[in-house]
């Protein structure tokens, strides 16, 4: 994906607050070299921010005629309004280590025997891992394969089919858990409650009078 990002040459709270008054966010580039100001139209940054790939792929930055390959590494939103703050990127070249979050994208789950067969209901448990690898290598997402779970399993990190040069970062967890498969609850259903024994008839519903 690609982005326009221009220099800026003011800094400080008071420009920061005149920019995004101005429809811009404020945004700083880092990494190999001296950091670098720079501002971003905020409308673009806020719809880039929606798309899954633009957090977790290489990006290309234009800034001054140029293009530099930079990974968005964090961004602030308003506490309650829909506005982006400030935005941080890196720049990466094919040889930079990075860490980075990448979704994880699951498939084949309605036609794995769980599913298709036990009726079972598969529980995502992460949605996302953290991985290590080159900056040429970082996938946008790690695809999951739920073709053949079964009724009982549950699928670690160890188990993943993962691409060359991909580590994943478990931060001391042994194994994680991504997805467990939960078989289905059968709904019990209460007896009828006894109806009202009928008034009493003839000689005892004399009697009561």
């Amino acid at each position: 994906m690609k982005f326009v990002a221009y220099e800026r040459t003011v800094q400080g709270t008071g420009a920061s607050r005149r920019l995004r008054r101005a429809g811009k966010v404020p945004g700083i580039v880092y990494g190999a070299g001296s950091p670098q100001p720079i501002e971003l139209d905020h409308n673009a940054l806020f719809f880039a921010l929606k798309k899954e790939a633009f957090h977790s792929s290489i990006l290309d930055m234009e800034l001054a005629g140029k293009v530099e390959k930079v990974l968005l590494r964090d961004y602030q939103m308003h506490p309650y309004k829909p506005q982006v703050l400030h935005v941080d990127f890196q720049r990466v070249d094919p040889k930079t280590k990075i860490q980075k979050k990448v979704p994880l994208h699951f498939v084949n789950e309605e036609n794995s025997p769980a599913v298709k067969t036990d009726k079972c209901l598969v529980n995502k448990i992460l949605n996302e891992l953290e991985i290590q690898c080159l900056a040429q290598a970082l996938p946008e997402f790690l695809e999951v394969d739920l073709g053949e779970l079964v009724k009982g399993q549950t699928l670690h990190v160890n188990d993943l089919k993962l691409p060359k040069g991909i580590k994943v970062v478990t931060h001391g967890k042994p194994n994680p858990a991504v997805v467990s498969v939960v078989e289905p609850v059968e709904e019990v259903v209460a007896a009828p409650a006894p109806a009202p024994a009928a008034p009493a008839k003839g000689k005892d519903a004399k009697k009561k009078k």
